[in-house]
């Protein structure tokens, strides 16, 4: 029993020091958004690009904010007020103070969230972001001055590249190991190295280079980026036989027979690597028509439940969240429904502008009252945002009102009770809306709707500023 106490006693003392050593504080000022809220979130994974909350604090009157919680390692995070977002680093022990500034007002509204860039004070020229700083400011010189000999005299820049790539890891030889280092030699992969002139890596000397015996970074920013770009669309670049072989793995809903089908390109030989290619490119696929999207949740979820490794679990479960929930940032669900006009529409026809969706209940008095105030949107806005009505069957069949669908002049929908676009984005009352952006992102769901909520924030600001965004751009 004294044992026992002692190992429990050990423990909590090696968690306190634990919490001690990796502890960040993040102080700062932010005087245009006093009495907000003011929260850091790390990202999961790259692939799904899922954040969490890690802290959070309100500005107070004097525009000051304080912040603190523990990190394993340093990693890249995401600092956000409101709808403005900044990126920074943090290493364990990081002390930050920073200034979060307002939007520029140069800088065209965007639904979806504004970048801003943040200010450090007294910057340790050890920390992390001083370096990054530092060596993108070094390599942003070097392609100034001779980028274009990339195209005027290639042989003379690939021997200012080697002599440039020398120096740099002579310079960074010491950080072997550590975040920094493995930043700076992905960075230059993920430029200088895609620079197209003669001379270039095919892609099988880049995975000898770079990725066949590099340990996998799953929270280096730099290395996930070059990841993903030379992973991207990997059924249009496998042999037909793989291509074939994975497709048939898919509708039997087998991740083996996928991973073994995988397991014959030379750039997927590592095993890890692989199972995340695999879950990278189910997400890819899952919009294709091609693909049966049951049978891609049936794989994810199993490599969600038993992959080979742990890290990839938590990948496949957020991509599956990503793919089966609306967010803010992700992409729209595709649906495809039949207009008034008898016409199939999907989210593709609408591509091009912005797309409000209204889900509507004909039966229910309050969702009547919205039309005239939509009518009035419509007339203001259409040249920028398309407008849609999406009603079940049943609502208007026992609906003893109908003149309102009658008399909308965008695109109505009536469509089955079970299908899919009410699951596909979640509406479990009505009236609802959802934002799309034209690139079919979502920029709000549920949107703000024509009446005020409980803020007083209707639609219309939303839908004014993005008017504004484009006539400017125009």
């Amino acid at each position: 029993m004294k044992r026992l106490f002692l190992s429990f006693f050990l423990l909590l003392i090696s968690l306190s020091v634990f919490g001690q050593t990796n502890l960040v504080n993040i102080k700062g000022y932010a005087p245009a958004f006093v009495g907000k809220k003011i929260q850091v979130e790390e990202i999961e994974d790259y692939i799904s690009q899922k954040t969490a909350t890690i802290a959070s604090s309100t500005v107070e009157s004097d525009s000051t904010f304080s912040m603190s919680f523990n990190i394993a390692e340093t990693q890249r995070v995401l600092v956000k007020i409101e709808n403005n977002r900044s990126f920074m680093y943090v290493q364990p022990k990081g002390q930050y103070s920073i200034l979060f500034p307002q939007k520029d007002p140069r800088q065209p509204f965007r639904p979806a969230g504004n970048q801003v860039e943040l200010t450090f004070f007294d910057l340790d020229s050890t920390d992390i972001n001083y370096r990054i700083l530092g060596f993108n400011r070094w390599m942003d010189n070097f392609l100034a001055l001779n980028y274009a000999d990339a195209y005027k005299n290639p042989i003379r820049f690939n021997h200012k590249v080697d002599s440039f790539k020398t120096v740099v890891e002579n310079y960074y030889v010491q950080d072997t190991g550590k975040y920094i280092f493995d930043y700076v030699r992905f960075t230059i992969a993920n430029t200088i190295d895609n620079i197209q002139q003669a001379g270039n890596r095919n892609r099988y000397e880049k995975h000898d280079f770079y990725i066949k015996h590099q340990k996998v970074l799953y929270h280096n920013d730099a290395y996930m980026d070059y990841f993903l770009k030379f992973y991207s669309s990997m059924m249009s670049i496998i042999p037909m036989e793989v291509n074939n072989r994975v497709y048939l793995g898919l509708l039997k809903s087998s991740p083996s027979l996928i991973m073994n089908a995988l397991g014959l390109e030379y750039t997927l030989i590592n095993r890890r690597i692989r199972e995340m290619v695999m879950v990278k490119m189910l997400s890819e696929l899952y919009y294709s028509p091609d693909y049966p999207q049951t049978n891609i949740i049936t794989v994810l979820d199993s490599v969600k439940n038993h992959a080979l490794f742990s890290a990839n679990k938590i990948i496949a479960a957020n991509i599956i969240n990503r793919l089966t929930e609306v967010v803010n940032g992700g992409k729209a669900p595709d649906f495809v429904v039949k207009n008034q006009k008898g016409d199939l529409k999907g989210l593709s026809d609408y591509k091009g502008k912005y797309l409000y969706v209204h889900f509507y209940n004909p039966m229910d008095e309050n969702n009547r009252k919205e039309i005239p105030l939509l009518q009035n949107l419509y007339e203001k806005y259409s040249s920028e945002i398309t407008f849609i009505t999406i009603c079940k069957e049943s609502d208007v069949a026992n609906s003893k009102e109908d003149k309102t669908l009658k008399n909308i002049k965008w695109d109505v929908a009536i469509v089955p009770n079970e299908n899919s676009i009410f699951s596909y984005y979640k509406i479990t009352t009505f009236p609802q809306y959802v934002l799309i952006d034209p690139y079919s992102y979502i920029v709000q769901a549920p949107a703000l709707g024509p009446q005020p909520n409980s803020t007083y924030k209707t639609i219309e600001k939303v839908f004014f500023d993005i008017q504004r965004a484009i006539k400017q751009k125009d």
